[in-house]
């Protein structure tokens, strides 16, 4: 696919920089998610098998290029030494000699890449510094993919670089999906907003057989054929849009599955009472915050004639109960069908993972990308600068 892995690289006694995405949630100065963390193990474990000594390069927060101390990566060395079983060396500013000075088989962390005004900018003498540090580069952080940073792009083209297994896998994965996938192929694209996902949209109704659009996008693509929802969320300026995708779809042969009943509520609170109407019933006091079964059993007869999905994005309000019915119904169909061996399953995108875990599907999709924007900006067809740097 036009970039190295690990196993193509000869690493012993050689420095390796390795840009990693351990961004992770803290709270009260202690992590709280350690995916993150737990899912970079490979990488460095790989690395240090092969003689390599790994300098870990990786941002925290936004510091915005200032030096901020509540953002240190330090919040998560206690984290990152018990995933891999070993002490871990932290340091502010590194320089090659204070590196070659370290055991080989050390793990170094180096501080906040964003501390430094220049990498989000990409400086070149940002990149230029970072070179002078390592050997080898290695990409381990597809999530940061879609920036063209001194650390994720920048470095890239001054060094021998290649993927970390993390990367590989997720690239993988993303490959089976979208680039050459068996088909059919169906697409399940929600969320609050037409207007943030027109280039996903877009790009998916040339690429896809079936695109399932739910939650408050749904809304919009009801009102675009003259269906009253009433006071639900929806982007009404948008609807000419919407009318403009359908048609694109139409001529590329994807069909769009939209819901034909839906659960409405007068107020959107947990256990608010609530009905299911048809989708073009919704009452003018009411607000569309789920999908109703009916839809459900369209959206599962998709997902049983398909080979490939792509979920990004819940159907419905699924953050508050029993609006979480129809993501969870159609999440744990996908997670059968995948564990049957019947589906290749790829899904991404924060509250896209929430709500699969909350489904308690996530274990059984094929692969669930901890990435967010990356995930979308490939999604939609993007390239993302991270990558092409390893081509």
């Amino acid at each position: 696919m036009g970039w190295k892995t690990l196993d193509e690289m000869e690493m012993n006694g050689k420095t390796v920089l390795v840009r990693v995405d351990i961004n992770v949630p803290v709270e009260d100065g202690r992590v709280t998610d350690a995916t993150r963390i737990e899912r970079i193990v490979p990488t460095v474990t790989d690395i240090l098998a092969k003689g390599g000594k790994p300098v870990l390069l990786a941002h925290f927060d936004r510091p915005k290029g200032k030096v901020v101390p509540e953002m240190s990566l330090r919040v998560t060395l206690p984290v990152l030494e018990a995933a891999l079983g070993r002490s871990v060396e932290f340091v502010e500013r590194p320089s090659r000699a204070d590196l070659d000075a370290l055991p080989q088989n050390t793990v170094v962390l180096v501080e906040n890449t964003r501390f430094a005004p220049g990498e989000e900018k990409n400086d070149p003498a940002i990149a230029d510094f970072l070179a002078s540090l390592g050997d080898i580069y290695v990409n381990d952080a597809f999530s940061a993919a879609h920036r063209a940073h001194a650390s994720t792009e920048g470095v890239a083209h001054r060094l021998p670089s290649c993927a970390g297994r993390l990367m590989a896998e997720e690239l993988g994965a993303l490959e089976a999906a979208l680039g050459k996938p068996q088909r059919p192929v169906a697409a399940v694209v929600g969320g609050a907003k037409v207007s943030t996902k027109l280039d996903l949209l877009g790009n998916l109704v040339g690429k896809v057989d079936y695109l399932v659009i739910g939650g408050g996008m749904a809304n919009t693509f009801l009102a675009a054929q003259g269906i009253d929802v009433g006071k639900s969320l929806a982007e009404h300026d948008m609807t000419g849009t919407a009318v403009e995708i359908m048609a694109k779809a139409q001529a590329a042969g994807c069909r769009i599955v939209l819901p034909v009943d839906v659960v409405v509520a007068r107020e959107f609170k947990a256990g608010a009472a609530n009905e299911t109407v048809p989708a073009n019933a919704c009452p003018a006091d009411a607000m569309i915050l789920d999908a109703g079964p009916a839809t459900v059993a369209q959206i599962e007869q998709v997902f049983a004639t398909c080979r490939t999905l792509i979920w990004n994005g819940p159907l419905g309000a699924f953050e508050i109960p029993p609006f979480d019915a129809a993501t969870n119904a159609a999440a744990a169909m996908a997670a059968a069908l995948t564990k049957a061996g019947k589906l290749i399953s790829v899904a991404g995108g924060g509250d896209t993972v929430a709500a699969l875990n909350v489904a308690g599907a996530a274990d059984d999709f094929t692969y669930i990308s901890t990435a967010g924007g990356a995930f979308l900006e490939w999604m939609e067809g993007k390239t993302l600068p991270g990558v092409a740097a390893l081509g």
